[in-house]
């Protein structure tokens, strides 16, 4: 990646080569005994002028300073004397997606892991893409104008705050081939293989409670086990029950065997795979925010489109190519 260090990173935002480049890593000769908010490569060209037709300065202030600092003053006070002190965001994420007794601390890791990423990503000039990443999107999306579409219409549609990534998947899932696919984490869900269970990939106040589109829980974790393969969906619901007082069916399947659709003592639990549904080993290219601290100062509340086109002439694709590790 063209891209240098972040400045002089701290601990709890850097991350190793391999994964997110050299913008969020930095040695062990530098860490420091708490979670601060990093210097960005360009932060002396986003402080004067902002992120040029994207973001003000005033929004640049608002988006990554004070948000960032937001993040991990919440970090300090709840790893302050323990052995997370100096863990990275990524490590904490990470070791705390599955604890629901520190969901606080997970939120405001991810959300910091994930802003500063989103800011290493943007550049104030242009850069063009580079052949072989050009030829893998060419590969998946069949073009970079069909990427530039699918990526947008996804972040604009999303009926809340979160982010909306570009990962390159590193192993064949069932019925999909590797290659780059894009990936929607709502509030400060984690694209990371490692938090899966964490992910938070679907917008709560549009989708139902099934875990694929109408699957119910158990029937995608048999999906998952391949045995759902050649038989039918409707196979694996009960008869639907008699809606108290109407003499009509309901409209939602009793599943038997289960204490409810989610739980620890429910069917779906005891069925589902270890692995989180839909984890698989990505490597996380590109991301942008769509929460609206990032975008509503300078674009208003219908702005969020103009605020998505704009901020995608400013990608930094040498960037995403070393994230990416093609042509290497």
């Amino acid at each position: 990646m063209i891209l240098t260090g972040c400045g002089r990173q701290p601990t709890a935002l850097r991350s190793s080569k391999s994964a997110l480049g050299k913008c969020l890593y930095a040695p062990k000769t530098q860490r420091r005994r708490k979670h601060e908010v990093p210097l960005l490569t360009h932060d002396a060209a986003f402080s004067r002028e902002g992120l040029l037709g994207v973001l003000s300065p005033d929004g640049y202030q608002t988006a990554w300073r004070d948000y960032q600092r937001f993040l991990v003053d919440k970090l300090n006070q709840l790893t302050a004397q323990t052995t997370d002190e100096n863990t990275r965001t990524k490590d904490l994420l990470i070791k705390y997606a599955r604890d629901p007794n520190h969901a606080a601390l997970f939120n405001y890791a991810s959300a910091a892991h994930n802003n500063h990423f989103c800011f290493c990503s943007v550049t104030p000039k242009p850069t063009p893409v580079p052949s072989a990443l050009l030829s893998h999107i060419d590969n998946s999306f069949s073009s970079l104008e069909s990427l530039r579409a699918h990526f947008l219409a996804t972040a604009d549609s999303m009926f809340g705050p979160g982010y909306v990534w570009l990962v390159k998947r590193n192993q064949y899932l069932k019925n999909e081939k590797m290659g780059l696919s894009i990936l929607a984490t709502y509030n400060a869900g984690s694209p990371y293989p490692g938090a899966h269970f964490r992910q938070q990939a679907l917008d709560m106040n549009t989708a139902n409670t099934g875990v694929v589109g109408d699957m119910s829980p158990y029937a995608y974790a048999r999906m998952m086990k391949g045995e759902l393969e050649n038989k039918p969906a409707s196979d694996d619901l009960k008869p639907y029950a008699t809606g108290a007082g109407t003499g009509k069916p309901n409209t939602a399947p009793v599943y038997s065997g289960s204490a409810g659709s989610f739980g620890a003592h429910s069917k779906a639990s005891r069925e589902m795979p270890r692995r989180a549904p839909g984890g698989a080993l990505v490597d996380v290219l590109l991301g942008v925010s769509t929460w609206e601290h990032v975008w509503l100062r300078d674009w208003g509340v219908a702005g969020k489109r103009k605020f998505l086109e704009a901020w995608w002439d400013k990608i930094d694709w040498e960037v995403v190519m070393e994230r990416s590790g093609y042509g290497k």
